[in-house]
Order: structure tokens, then C-alpha cells, then sequence
């Protein structure tokens, strides 16, 4: 590695110039509070909500490109503006309830993030 180092130029230093390098990417960020969110027993065709809160942790506005619910009983919200850095947005899913016993439905959100696409979940068990 001494090798491709500039000619003059010392150790320290260029281990300084890579740790710039890295600290100045520019990227957003999620950082989830939870991904995966369990209803416990809920009632027939009583509709469900959880709001799925994060924080974009990055250095560059945050943008949620889609949001896609694995099945038409689930219909997902979300924060459409750019999200600043430090600040915060949600992805809601609504769950239907209208088909009874366990389940488990996932939403896909896509997002400039530096995790590209994220996975939230949701499950439960609806009875009479």
C-alpha cells in the first residue's frame, strides 16, 4: 500500500485523506425504530393500523420512491416529502381483517436509502 501513496506524502496523513474520504459520502439513511410489528388477536373485519417511524440518519434528504403492500388487504401510507437529515417519517399499514386466522403481510419500500430496499412486516391472527 506504501506504494501508491503520493510521493512525500507520510503515513498518518494518508490514513487521514481515506478517513475523510469515507466520513464526506454523501448518502441518506434509515434508521428504523422496528420493522416488524405483531397485532396479537384482532377482530373480523375490523381494520388495523401501525405506523412504522424512522429517522434518516444520513447526510442528504431522504426520498421514499414506492411503497408496495404484498396483497390488496393492506394499504400503505407513507411520508411522500423528502425527509432532511435528523428528521423523521413513517410508512402506515392498514391491515383489513377480512379474512379470518393467522397472518403475516409484508410492505416493500424503495428509497434512495443506503439499505436500497427495506422490508417492514406485519402479522396477527384475526377471529370472530
Amino acid at each position: 500500500m506504501l506504494g501508491m501513496m503520493a510521493p512525500g506524502l507520510h503515513v498518518r496523513d494518508w490514513m487521514m485523506s481515506i478517513t475523510d474520504t469515507r466520513e464526506s459520502t454523501v448518502e441518506a439513511a434509515f434508521n428504523w425504530a422496528q420493522t416488524s410489528y405483531d397485532f396479537g388477536k384482532i377482530k373480523h373485519n375490523t381494520p388495523v393500523t401501525h405506523e412504522f417511524r424512522f429517522t434518516n440518519n444520513g447526510n442528504v434528504p431522504l426520498v421514499i420512491t414506492a411503497v408496495k403492500a404484498s396483497c390488496g388487504c393492506t394499504v400503505a401510507e407513507y411520508t411522500k416529502d423528502p425527509v432532511a437529515p435528523g428528521a423523521e417519517g413513517f410508512v402506515k399499514a392498514t391491515y383489513s381483517a377480512a379474512t379470518e386466522g393467522v397472518f403475516t403481510k409484508t410492505i416493500t419500500v424503495n428509497s434512495n436509502s443506503t439499505d436500497g430496499i427495506v422490508t417492514l412486516i406485519i402479522k396477527g391472527e384475526v377471529s370472530k
